[in-house]
């Protein structure tokens, strides 16, 4: 197996009066999509902020292809993109603008910029409103440029946290569509879940953790076990932990 592209190891955190993570450990490898999967309140999100720099951990440590988040934070945002449900585009800009704004943030030169820009709005299909504002397009178009703002500087992780649960059944597909494809071109995806019927389409491998630590892992058939779908392992899982 290839050396880890991000990698977790007994992360800690608690936010408020709340204990968060509990030395939660796990690894996603280049070529795979990972899912982490647990139920509301987990720490699926939690984890996906620290990994992305958002968050300190309080103890345990996270590397992005060698880079420690709390020793070389740029490095490590360099080399992560992210989708989330709260898709958080700049509505009086563009989606053009979006996407050129954000590839400026990522360190993307300018030599590089329009070659960049140009060549997500063409994969992504979205040359018919490039030049549209953003708080005119539909709840998929938003999720595109959400997508195209992860992916235009190239990064080798990508991470998606719940990135379907406010479209429609045809952008959702897309979303599920482009992780496939980001697999086979050799990138590392975390899809962060707790709709269990797309981790078990998706997912090589998966951590499914609950109340801030890992209950199981491993591929989805040595998770699923004996049981007939994921979801029934999640949930007899979920219910025997302490």
């Amino acid at each position: 197996m290839s050396p880890a592209a991000v990698r977790v190891d007994r992360l800690e955190k608690t936010l408020g009066p709340n204990k968060v993570l509990r030395g939660i450990s796990f690894d996603a490898q280049p070529g795979e999509i990972f899912g982490l999967l647990g139920p509301n309140g987990a720490g699926k999100t939690t984890t996906l902020r620290i990994i992305c720099t958002l968050l300190a951990p309080d103890a345990g440590s996270v590397e992005v292809l060698g880079f420690d988040t709390r020793v070389a934070p740029q490095e490590v945002r360099r080399r992560v993109g992210v989708v989330t449900a709260e898709i958080g585009i700049y509505p009086r800009l563009s989606a053009r603008e979006n996407i050129t704004y954000f590839a400026e943030l990522s360190g993307v030169l300018d030599g590089e910029l329009l070659r960049r820009v140009d060549g997500v709005i063409e994969r992504l299909d979205m040359g018919s409103f490039a030049q549209q504002r953003a708080e005119s397009l539909s709840s998929g178009q938003k999720q595109k440029v959400a997508i195209a703002r992860a992916i235009v500087h190239d990064p080798p992780v990508l991470m998606f946290d719940e990135p379907t649960s406010n479209l429609d059944v045809l952008a959702s597909r897309e979303i599920r569509d482009f992780m496939v494809e980001s697999r086979g071109r050799g990138k590392c995806v975390i899809f962060s879940t707790h709709v269990l019927h797309d981790a078990e389409r998706l997912c090589d491998r998966v951590t499914i953790i609950h109340q801030g630590r890992v209950v199981a892992s491993g591929t989805t058939a040595e998770v699923r076990g004996n049981f007939r779908e994921l979801e029934d392992s999640f949930l007899s899982l979920v219910e025997a932990a302490p």
